[in-house]
């Protein structure tokens, strides 16, 4: 089933899990990455603070992947900051590989934060995001397919 970031905007958290679980990490993304709020409380919930957290505060990551690393793209202006390693490990969810973006030794402000990533489709990842060991919200990061 090839999915899309707004497919996964209407997703609940259980169905959002088991695409996470469904799918291999795929390979280490590189360059500039969509990013996309989901909440998995439906549509309208996840459209609307997706829109307002684009506007005001994220809109995605930037990958190198030779130097193992990542910066955010936040506020308005869409700076290039907060940034984190970039590696392969067991998922918190499952225990299988995904990519994880750990902030823990690069950011002040984000050390507490974890993010795993999986490819759920050509050039899309789906994300959890963790506050220590307590998953958050859900995200998406859409990369241009050559």
């Amino acid at each position: 089933m090839v999915v899309s970031t707004d497919q996964l905007l209407g997703m609940s958290k259980r169905a959002l899990d088991e695409l996470f679980r469904d799918h291999p990490q795929g390979d280490i993304p590189s360059g500039e990455g969509h990013g996309t709020v989901i909440l998995g409380l439906g549509r309208f919930i996840s459209e609307l603070v997706s829109k307002v957290v684009r506007r005001i505060a994220w809109q995605g990551k930037v990958f190198d992947p030779v130097k193992g690393e990542l910066r955010n793209e936040i506020s308005p202006l869409s700076e290039r900051a907060i940034r984190a390693k970039v590696y392969m490990a067991p998922s918190w969810l499952d225990e299988k590989e995904c990519i994880v973006l750990d902030y823990s030794h690069t950011s002040f402000v984000a050390r507490r934060i974890r993010d795993e990533i999986r490819e759920v489709a050509p050039g899309l990842f789906l994300g959890i995001a963790y506050w220590g060991r307590r998953r958050f919200l859900f995200f998406a990061l859409a990369f241009p397919t050559r």
